[in-house]
């Protein structure tokens, strides 16, 4: 992740430290929540990078009075990408669903170092 916030925060600070990696990281899923249109008034969406081999999609929302609740992880590894959704069993992803996992990928990237150049300039 961010490898100078250690050096920012003191050793005895880790507590801080890790609670602004949690932020960043729930700053970072807003934004990857909202590549793919507009969150419907009452869903929660969240797509991020929660290291540098695995993806999260998490998506929460009512239908008819019950909570529902879609958490998928895609783990790269050097043969190919695999998915688990909710725990379940892991899944090779298709050659086109690693293409849009890719192109997700790059659209996360360029929003969020844009969200942070916006950050630093303001």
């Amino acid at each position: 992740m961010l490898n100078f916030l250690p050096k920012i925060f003191p050793r005895n600070d880790q507590t801080r430290l890790k609670d602004f990696e949690d932020a960043l990281i729930r700053g970072e899923a807003k934004i990857g929540g909202q590549l793919f249109g507009p969150v419907p008034k009452g869903h929660r969406r969240e797509f991020f990078c929660l290291d540098e081999h695995t993806w999260i999609w998490h998506e929460e929302w009512s239908e008819q009075g019950h909570q529902q609740i879609v958490t998928t992880r895609y783990v790269i590894r050097p043969s190919g990408v695999i998915k688990t959704q909710d725990g379940q069993t892991y899944k090779m992803l298709s050659t086109t669903e690693a293409r849009n996992l890719q192109k997700a990928a790059h659209l996360y990237y360029d929003r969020v170092h844009a969200a942070y150049q916006h950050m630093l300039t303001a």
